[in-house]
């Protein structure tokens, strides 16, 4: 047939060709084992070594900046739920769900802001979370857990896109018309929270909710230190929050609300004391 030659010469040709080695994903000794690849030599010189240790000192000195920026703007504003002044409105931060309900962490921001509720430090309480996809949400899952605990439903604004802390913080503000808040997390997030609704508007105070000192503590302290830096950069900078949207009233009509039953209260007070 018709190249029937020219193609059995090309599958010999394929079949004889010698096998292409090849290169190994990771270099290789004598023994078999990998060979680690080189680490940097560190300077000979006496210049060479100074100019090394000084880089690393500025480094270093950069890296914290951004923390030292938060404990100046925060310290003073941070306080316990005994001695926080009094505001209309409290924020509380969301912190992740686990099979629908909130988390360790979050639940203990959740009894804190209740706390403030009961005892007449807040009157409203906005809830701010993920709620980016269908089966994830974050707010409902704390409000659910707030009413559960005493807090009416009606003192419950939820915020459905906040993010991170700064779409907290723009959002409370541009869409919630929040001008003074108390902020309600952990600890080692209240004072890159407070500086953060400061730079977005909202005079704030923060009540850091003490944690004992677990593996998620510690990843909390450390992680910190980085989202530092990315907080220092969303003061500056100001991005508009992921999802901005129209303005909502959630936050005012909850204190009319509040506002008419104190009324109602005083009037059904004075009505009890007319008739005795």
């Amino acid at each position: 047939m018709p190249g029937t030659g020219l193609r059995y010469r090309l599958s010999r040709l394929r079949h004889h060709r010698p096998a292409r080695r090849r290169r190994a994903l990771w270099p290789v000794g004598r023994a078999g084992w990998p060979r680690l690849p080189r680490l940097p030599r560190l300077p000979r010189t006496r210049r060479g070594q100074r100019r090394a240790v000084q880089v690393a000192m500025v480094a270093c000195v950069l890296g914290l900046v951004p923390s030292t920026w938060t404990h100046a703007v925060a310290d003073s504003r941070v306080r316990t739920i005994a001695d926080v002044p009094s505001r209309d409105v409290a924020v509380v931060f969301g912190a992740g769900l686990r099979s629908g309900r909130p988390t360790p962490y979050l639940a203990h921001r959740l009894d804190a802001a209740a706390e403030l509720y009961r005892t007449g430090k807040v009157k409203v309480l906005l809830v701010t979370g993920d709620n980016s996809r269908e089966e994830y949400d974050e707010p409902d899952a704390m409000r659910t857990y707030l009413v559960e605990r005493g807090v009416p439903d009606g003192r419950i604004v939820s915020d459905y896109a906040g993010f991170d802390s700064w779409d907290s913080c723009v959002r409370a503000r541009k869409i919630f018309g929040v001008e003074r808040a108390v902020l309600v997390t952990q600890g080692f997030h209240v004072r890159r929270a407070v500086a953060l609704c400061e730079a977005a508007g909202v005079a704030s105070y923060g009540v850091g909710v003490t944690e004992r000192h677990d593996l998620t503590w510690y990843y909390g302290e450390i992680r910190e230190l980085f989202a530092s830096g990315k907080g220092a950069a969303e003061a500056v900078l100001r991005p508009d929050p992921t999802f901005l949207g129209p303005r909502e009233t959630g936050v005012t009509r909850a204190l009319e609300a509040d506002e008419a039953a104190g009324a109602a209260g005083a009037d059904k007070a004075n009505t009890v004391d007319g008739a005795g």
